[in-house]
């Protein structure tokens, strides 16, 4: 997709309808699938704690849920005795591994990253992830160079669904929260971007949650997922929302 077009110049232009608007971009399954290397460092420490055939299926269960959060509920479902710093230092650590090997970023994300930096939009992400996965992915994808501002849910009080790590977001942009629309692939992030008082572009990563309510909540949802997900849709859509308000 080309980044030049007939759409208003810059938005740091006081004319401009996104001269007040930051975007916050979640990481894991927005900007890139990297679910998939979730799963496995997650299957590969269960099963060196004893517990097998970890599956896909209970994966799911815990997309967009940050890491010491799942670490904490795994420790008490499947009784590890292993303290949880140990555990996430272990996860992280395996998930590193596998960052590092390659994580897919989806071209169209790429495309409307690109397309935002050309008309001087803000931007942030922030993540359930740790600061060195966030890190380590960003240069990886190349994606750091346009990404600067990262807020990972060590850093705040609390992860997902509560707004911590958006609120946090829009302080390091300096916007007030209002002017932030979240891009989120799950249900607790759009529930987190709600609570924040931000707009959501919703882009379901698990199929079977598209109906769920907390993404009627955010504005624009693609259902279809990331085979749906159109920069030029996302950014028009931007356009039209932030004119009206």
């Amino acid at each position: 997709m080309s980044t030049t077009s007939s759409s208003p110049g810059p938005a740091g232009h006081p004319g401009h309808p996104l001269a007040h608007t930051a975007v916050v971009f979640d990481l894991d399954g927005t900007l890139v699938d990297s679910e998939p290397n979730y799963f496995e460092a997650g299957r590969q420490l269960l099963a060196a704690h004893g517990v097998p055939d970890f599956g896909w299926r209970e994966h799911e269960q815990y997309v967009g849920i940050s890491t010491a959060e799942t670490l904490a509920i795994w420790r008490e479902k499947y009784a590890l005795k292993a303290p949880l710093d140990e555990l996430l230092a272990e996860k992280n650590r395996l998930y590193l591994e596998l960052a590092a090997a390659g994580t897919y970023a989806y071209p169209e994300m790429r495309a409307f990253v690109e397309l935002l930096h050309a008309r001087g939009v803000p931007m942030a992400v922030a993540s359930g992830s740790s600061r060195a996965a966030i890190t380590a992915i960003l240069r990886g994808t190349g994606l750091d160079a346009l990404l600067t501002t990262l807020v990972s849910a060590e850093e705040v009080p609390q992860g997902k669904p509560e707004p911590d790590v958006f609120l946090e977001a829009a302080r390091r942009l300096g916007v007030p929260p209002a002017a932030c629309v979240v891009l989120e692939d799950a249900a607790p992030g759009a529930v987190a971007a709600h609570k924040a008082g931000m707009q959501c572009i919703a882009i379901p990563y698990v199929a079977a949650t598209a109906d769920d309510p907390a993404f009627a909540t955010g504005g624009l949802v693609f259902p279809g997922g990331q085979l749906q997900f159109t920069a030029r849709a996302a950014y028009d859509w931007l356009l039209a929302s932030r004119a009206e308000s």
